[in-house]
């Protein structure tokens, strides 16, 4: 399992149209092939601040997603909206208690 955390930071104004177009984009990421978990999360003390995390069966398969026609329309939609350059870290799953 390959996880991709994104840490994503908008735009006041920009935060309801994000979590639109999340909402509406979240089935089509979800599907892509490879991908096992898509969740969305906010920052509880600063609501500006979002992370996505994604489960990927490989790190192929992210690559495939972000080269794909989604990924560019999906980020090119969102990175308009930021109000800090987005961080990005690919980990993997050590530990888990269910």
């Amino acid at each position: 399992m390959f996880i991709r955390i994104v840490k994503l930071s908008f735009q006041p104004d920009k935060i309801d149209t994000f979590v639109q177009n999340f909402n509406s984009k979240k089935r089509d990421i979800r599907n892509s092939p490879g991908c096992r978990l898509l969740e969305l999360y906010q920052d509880r003390n600063n609501p500006e601040v979002f992370f996505t995390y994604s489960y990927w069966e490989t790190e192929n398969d992210l690559e495939n997603y972000r080269s794909s026609e989604l990924f560019k329309t999906v980020w090119a939609e969102t990175k308009v909206m930021f109000n800090d350059k987005p961080q990005a870290w690919s980990v993997d799953k050590l530990a888990a208690m269910p």
